[in-house]
């Protein structure tokens, strides 16, 4: 592939993840507030984005294996078919005020935000070995421009409709339309199919030990109080009175903070080691609850949720780099997809919780709620460098070659 080959088809797949992440920022701004108009008991409110994680989650695994038998284009053009399906009912549903519908069409959208994962291994297929990286880098920076067209796509076209958000659903399939003819223009390699007898530990093995248990907690954690904070923010600016156009100010700015921080992430993690950025992103959560705790002003939602999207970049980037170390590169698709697997699932209930538990007991207290999940993650950091990884490593050295 020529380097001229090889700059369009990035390009091309970083335009597929600026719209992934656009449709992904919209339903993250409007899904909680749709669900609850449409819903009997607003304690369902999230249910819809529950199940969109949900599909995310179980989509994955059978994705990269039939990616593998088929090609990635024409799972992508698969994914961007239950997209179209999705918008057309959500905008259906919320014309209509059917609230299983709605949720139907979240589940038909989480199809595609699983597949759409996958834009940026993409990359790394189509750019040469010294490229990856960059490859990478430019895909994610789609999410950059995307965290200002999801939330503003929201906010200018929620009144085309009596219904609110309709319209936002009708432009955004516009959007998938614009998707499917520029993933027919991509040119990219099909994966490597596995060899039989590739042998590797199996996944129990690899689970228990405590370098994995640690990068799954550590991702989890960061990825699950991100999730539950940044659900329960649009239904909590909501019931504070902010209209919908701060709303979405607040939640583009938090998505920029989320992809932002990639292109220097892993140069932090090389210069300070990875246990320093998980304990920062950790600082940088503790300071969204305390900012969350002190008002209700715009501004103060802004700046918690700056902070709650870097933590999330530091934790989630960390954890992901603890997790390079626990396999090898037979092993690694199985540890990744129980990865993937384990933390999506607690990402699903957090979002599945967050209206209940802040219909329950208030914003202050869903606040103060995650504090004992960032202290075992941070703890739980340390124990693995003070005393698990340096253990490791005496085994391993002491192991005869």
């Amino acid at each position: 592939m020529t380097a001229t080959d090889m700059t369009r088809n990035v390009a091309l797949l970083a335009i597929c993840q600026a719209i992934l992440m656009t449709g992904s920022s919209l339903l993250i701004a409007t899904s909680a507030l749709v669900g609850v108009a449409l819903a009997d008991n607003p304690a369902w409110g999230t249910l819809p984005l529950a199940l969109q994680f949900a599909a995310m989650t179980a989509t994955t695994v059978p994705a990269s294996l039939l990616m593998q038998r088929l090609g990635r284009r024409p799972v992508f053009l698969a994914g961007l078919g239950f997209a179209l399906l999705g918008v057309g009912l959500a905008v259906t549903s919320i014309l209509q005020g059917l609230f299983g519908l709605f949720a139907l069409a979240s589940v038909l959208l989480g199809i595609f935000n699983g597949i759409g994962q996958f834009f940026r291994f993409a990359a790394a297929d189509v750019a040469g070995e010294g490229n990856k990286g960059r490859a990478i880098s430019w895909v994610l920076a789609g999410g950059i421009v995307a965290g200002f067209m999801g939330p503003n796509l929201g906010s200018w076209t929620s009144g085309w409709f009596e219904a609110a958000f309709a319209g936002s659903y009708l432009v955004l399939g516009a959007f998938y339309l614009l998707a499917i003819a520029v993933v027919a223009a991509l040119r990219i390699p099909r994966p490597p199919r596995p060899q039989a007898g590739d042998g590797g530990r199996s996944m129990a093995r690899i689970a228990r030990q405590p370098g994995f248990v640690v990068a799954v907690l550590t991702a989890a954690v960061g990825y699950g109080v991100m999730n539950i904070i940044m659900v329960a923010t649009p239904l909590a600016m909501a019931g504070h009175a902010h209209p919908f156009s701060e709303t979405a100010f607040v939640i583009q700015w938090h998505v920029v903070a989320m992809f932002l921080p990639s292109f220097f992430t892993g140069e932090l993690i090389r210069r300070l080691g990875v246990v320093s950025v998980i304990q920062a992103g950790v600082a940088m959560m503790l300071g969204c609850v305390a900012i969350n705790l002190t008002g209700n002003g715009v501004w103060h939602y802004w700046a918690a949720l700056v902070c709650l999207g870097v933590g999330w970049n530091f934790m989630f980037i960390g954890g992901t780099t603890l997790l390079t170390r626990v396999h090898d590169e037979v092993e690694k698709g199985r540890t990744q997809a129980l990865n993937d697997f384990l933390v999506f699932g607690i990402v699903s209930l957090t979002a599945l919780s967050a209206s209940g538990l802040l219909e329950a007991v208030g914003w202050a207290v869903l606040n103060l709620s995650v504090l004992p999940f960032l202290l075992m993650a941070a703890l739980a950091v340390l124990a693995y460098a003070g005393w698990w990884a340096p253990r490791q490593r005496t085994t391993q050295a002491s192991t005869p070659g």
